[in-house]
């Protein structure tokens, strides 16, 4: 990484609970590449004002983590198609004070159903209604699954949800069970009051072909760990974190890495 300097473009994020994980990636690819870029975490006390602080200081990319993903809309000044259409926000390109909001959750998720073959035939339980599962669920629709329940305990938002993609709600699993069950909410995220807590119980887990949990950090949750143990196969929050942070590179800069490249910054990435 270069020495701070003037001339430094200067990318950041906002979560409640920032971790280092795109913080590392980043850079890492900014110094792989050669770039005068510097990417910073932050947990914003007040996200007006740190929006306008993006706008003002010039800051390029503004990534959006839990919960602003739906907060952030009505401080931006356009939506792409790919965060107009979930109404939720994950990314912020700043071009002279033009702020631009895009999702690359959604295209990380359709990635990952795509290259881990899930059939679409399968039965889906996605837990959650924020603005994560707002990608989950458009992506499973538009990759051709018709028979998926949005669990959440808000009726408001999780009917809402799941009537705007064609989806069934209820408010609680209820020793419900599916082929393939999806966790969309902070349990199980590192920092939180339900870190070491499982986001379906053992049964669920059991009973499903394919487990997916959308929290990044750790890279092995609760969730995950007890689904490796019972032997099924699973998609990772780490791996949606490494490529919507991808997609963020390259909007930020104009630039896509190599895969090798990529690589190697998610192996630092994970070595931390």
């Amino acid at each position: 990484m270069p020495i701070l300097n003037k001339d430094m473009t200067l990318c950041i994020s906002l979560s409640a609970r920032p971790s280092n994980n795109g913080t590392r990636f980043h850079n890492h690819l900014y110094g792989q590449l050669d770039l005068n870029w510097i990417y910073k975490a932050f947990a914003p006390t007040n996200l007006e004002q740190a929006i306008a602080g993006v706008r003002g200081l010039g800051i390029r990319g503004c990534a959006v983590s839990m919960p602003y993903k739906e907060d952030v809309i009505a401080l931006v000044d356009e939506m792409d198609p790919s965060a107009k259409a979930i109404d939720s926000v994950n990314t912020i390109v700043n071009t002279d004070g033009h702020l631009k909001a895009y999702n690359t959750d959604y295209t990380a998720i359709e990635q990952l159903l795509a290259t881990n073959s899930v059939p679409t035939d399968y039965s889906v339980l996605v837990q959650g209604a924020g603005g994560m599962a707002k990608a989950t669920v458009a992506a499973l629709r538009d990759a051709g699954f018709t028979d998926v329940t949005v669990i959440a305990r808000n009726e408001a938002a999780g009917r809402a949800l799941a009537e705007q993609y064609g989806f069934s709600w209820r408010a609680a699993l209820d020793g419900g069970a599916a082929d393939m069950i999806v966790n969309v909410t902070p349990i199980g995220m590192a920092g939180g009051a339900d870190a070491d807590a499982l986001s379906f119980p053992a049964e669920a887990i059991d009973a499903a072909k394919v487990v997916f949990d959308v929290v990044a950090l750790p890279a092995e949750t609760p969730l995950i760990r007890a689904a490796r143990a019972a032997g099924k196969p699973v998609i990772t929050g780490a791996e949606v974190a490494t490529i919507q942070a991808l997609e963020q590179f390259v909007l930020y800069t104009g630039v896509r890495p190599t895969a090798d490249q990529v690589r190697a910054a998610e192996e630092f990435t994970r070595a931390q």
